[in-house]
């Protein structure tokens, strides 16, 4: 029987737990709400509540011979991810997992201006995210580069999917950066991101990382509209690059001002991906049923 650990067993990490499951795995999950964890032990997971800002509140973990998969989202400011740190700080007392798969993101690369990135490309991001992202990539690698562990790296794009729509930002009529303006940006249905998480675990070699999207790259303000047709909707304002620097959070002002188009695939061709979300209409059509 496989063991799996999921650390941050949230959105998508109770997909590839539920999937797991399914498969006959026995599988612990991690979780910091006290609500996640009456969910996941309702369905029959092993849960433990854990907050992984300080070292001394994550349990000990048995991780020898498990696959361990860390969704845990960087701490807000700064330029290092110190959550990713203590995990690895947490796992160094143990016998070694079989791997790790980290699930990182595309903000990790330099801007483009629209320019093709792989797996290869630079990573110098320009946002902190980006910087955390990538702070807690060189994290995993460096503990499993100590302890001969393998460690695959998943870098998603922008993921939606049931309950995972901007219908809030579309319902309050947020403001648009103008289609003019919008370079392309990339995404991938929850399912497919959950599938390629598992088929990471199977497929993915030591210092394997993978760009996750599913190829069909559109800008932001495309996005938005198209869930607001979906939805019945009227579409959001646009603003220009200039009047949304004011008007937007910072954090969607850096969605909006980066832009580049990820190729993927080495996630197709390597681990056998065969998206059942190729494109948005076929995704936001999924996540509206």
């Amino acid at each position: 029987m496989k063991k799996i650990i999921i650390a941050g067993c949230g959105y998508i990490g109770t997909r590839v737990a539920r999937t797991w499951k399914e498969n006959g795995a026995e599988v612990t999950c991690l979780v910091r709400s006290s609500e996640r964890q009456s969910t996941l032990l309702s369905e029959g997971f092993t849960t433990l509540s854990c907050r992984f800002d300080d070292l001394a509140d994550i349990p000990t973990l048995d991780v020898a011979d498990c696959i361990v998969y860390y969704f845990v989202p960087p701490p807000g400011g700064g330029i290092a991810d110190f959550r990713a740190r203590n995990f690895c700080s947490a796992l160094s007392g143990s016998a070694s997992p079989a791997r790790i798969i980290y699930i990182s993101a595309t903000s990790v690369y330099s801007e483009t201006g629209g320019g093709v990135v792989t797996e290869t490309s630079p990573t110098a991001p320009a946002s902190a995210m980006g910087k955390r992202r990538l702070d807690a990539e060189h994290a995993f690698r460096e503990y499993g580069a100590t302890i001969g562990l393998p460690v695959i790296i998943l870098r998603v794009s922008g993921i939606y999917g049931p309950g995972r729509l901007p219908l809030m930002q579309i319902q309050q009529g947020q403001q648009l950066l103008r289609e003019e303006e919008a370079g392309p940006s990339n995404r991938i249905h929850a399912d497919d991101l959950a599938r390629v998480c598992l088929a990471a675990a199977e497929k993915g070699q030591a210092g394997d990382i993978f760009n996750v999207s599913d190829g069909h790259p559109s800008s932001m303000t495309v996005y938005f509209n198209a869930c607001a047709d979906a939805l019945g909707l009227p579409r959001q304002p646009q603003v220009t690059m200039g009047a949304a620097r004011q008007v937007m959070s910072p954090l969607m002002f850096s969605y909006v001002s980066e832009s580049r188009v990820v190729d993927n695939s080495k996630m197709i061709e390597k681990l056998g991906i065969a998206l059942r979300y190729p494109s948005l209409a076929e995704g936001i059509g999924a996540s509206l049923g």
